[in-house]
């Protein structure tokens, strides 16, 4: 039995209403039943998930049927010391706090002098107005306590959480002096920690991160174009607050081709491999396009879980509609999972996380109306949630440690809300069967039988030969 009243890393370790809510309703709190919503976007008809989405009568979020969610912080608003919640919310995670409740860190991709900066105390660059806040919310799913984490950096726009309880708050800009991970601690909250740059994890255009439990590895994603796709070696891997300071290796991902001694091989000798170059941490983008590492055209969200490393590629493929990866470091694999096409509806993943149970969750940032997009283990897909408020994009999904609540935001106007219902129990068998299991028929990258052919002899799914061939390895 676990104490309700130990410290949120220990936990770890063990195993106000605003205008726009009053208007909408008095509690702020929906069900959502009833007649079932037109779609902006054609629907995706599945068995998966929780069933068609219906009309929110509140014109902000369709959800299932059964589903609820309440309005538990906006922009504009204030925090609980009187200085403005600030805007553009993305990047966000969940950690237990006390007495059964959840502490969330939030990023706020902010940058120049918007209306609703900012406004820490202790702030790594004073000039500077993004940074992050955190949202205790109760086990009643109420607002408690909201404040700021960490200060003075620009452009928080993604991240991630670390395996001891700290999220890693990415700085999404190439500005001098700026371009870093933070490590922020929500028990220590504008602590000198959350302003101390990590410079060995690289000056560039930071995106999100994943940590694997198990090396203590950190995996980065970059948002530029071209972009890479980079992991971190701590020279510290006791996986304790402030360690990762103590420097490691950058190192971005590449394709190898090398010759066989098998004269025997029917395709000329070619073996094919993701190998590991170590890059300069004050200028790795240059130094990943010297090495000849893998471009990709803008990555985003990333999520560990299961002993695989998932992130996105907002933008490539011939219609630019984007693409999911997943990386298994056990036996250093890059597979392309997804790949939008006209055959399939889902444009432009952004955010993503696998959920307790097990299914993958994409948060879109496209053109249109943006939706979280589920695919399970057993290959199918289905639409959680959809945006009927506005086109802005929805961020920052993550579930409270118990699985039961899910939190999300709409990024502009900055609105998080808390959503809860019949959602299914943690699977954590699940979750590593997601990591393995075929995509969606009409999501998988189209391949050819030369390529079928190819990743035969080879010894390599299909999947892995795709990655490879998207990146333009001949494929004899």
């Amino acid at each position: 039995m676990v104490d309700k009243n130990m410290n949120r890393r220990d936990f770890i370790k063990a195993g106000g209403m605003s205008t726009l809510a009053v208007t909408l309703g008095s509690t702020g709190l929906f069900t959502l039943g009833g007649k079932q919503t037109s779609f902006a976007k054609s629907s995706i008809a599945s068995t998966a998930g929780y069933g068609p989405l219906v009309k929110d009568p509140g014109g902000i979020l369709d959800l299932p049927k059964g589903f609820q969610y309440r309005i538990i912080s906006e922009e504009g608003g204030k925090l609980s010391d009187g200085r403005p919640i600030p805007a553009m919310f993305d990047g966000m995670a969940a950690f237990p706090g006390k007495h059964n409740s959840t502490v969330l860190i939030r990023n706020h991709e902010l940058s120049g002098n918007p209306s609703y900066p900012v406004e820490g105390k202790n702030p790594y660059n004073k000039n500077e107005t993004g940074g992050t806040t955190a949202l205790v919310v109760g086990p009643d799913r109420k607002l408690e306590d909201e404040y700021i984490t960490s200060a003075g950096t620009i452009r928080n726009c993604a991240g991630g959480t670390t395996p001891w309880g700290t999220w890693l708050t990415c700085e999404e800009t190439l500005n001098r002096g700026h371009g870093y991970v933070f490590e922020v601690d929500p028990d220590d909250p504008e602590g000198n920690i959350s302003k101390t740059p990590i410079r060995d994890m690289g000056a560039f255009s930071h995106e999100a991160t994943a940590t694997d439990p198990e090396t203590g590895i950190v995996y980065l994603t970059e948002d530029s174009s071209p972009s890479f796709f980079y992991r971190f070696i701590p020279n510290d891997r006791s996986q304790k607050v402030g360690a990762l300071q103590k420097g490691g290796t950058l190192q971005a991902a590449a394709l190898e081709e090398s010759s066989s001694t098998n004269a025997g091989v029917f395709d000329s000798g070619q073996n094919f491999s993701i190998v590991w170059k170590d890059v300069d941490p004050e200028k790795p983008s240059d130094d990943a396009i010297a090495k000849d590492c893998i471009q990709f055209s803008r990555l985003e969200g990333a999520y560990f879980a299961g002993g695989v490393f998932w992130f996105d590629d907002t933008s490539a493929g011939d219609k630019n509609l984007g693409r999911v990866y997943r990386y298994i470091p056990a036996t250093n694999t890059l597979e392309l999972f997804y790949e939008s096409t006209d055959s399939n509806d889902l444009e432009m993943p952004d955010n993503i996380c696998i959920t307790p149970w097990g299914d993958l969750w994409i948060a879109e940032d496209g053109g249109g109306v943006d939706r979280i997009v589920g695919l399970t283990p057993e290959g199918e897909a289905y639409t959680f949630a959809e945006n009927r408020l506005n086109n802005s994009e929805i961020a920052g999904p993550t579930f409270s440690t118990d699985g039961k609540t899910f939190f999300v935001s709409i990024q502009s106007p900055g609105i998080t809300f808390a959503i809860w219902g019949p959602f299914a129990r943690k699977n954590a068998g699940r979750q590593r069967q997601m990591g393995h299991a075929a995509p969606p028929t009409a999501y998988a990258p189209k391949v050819d039988d030369k390529l079928v052919e190819f990743a035969e002899r080879k010894g390599m799914s299909t999947l892995e030969a795709a990655a490879f061939h998207r990146h333009g390895m001949p494929i004899l």
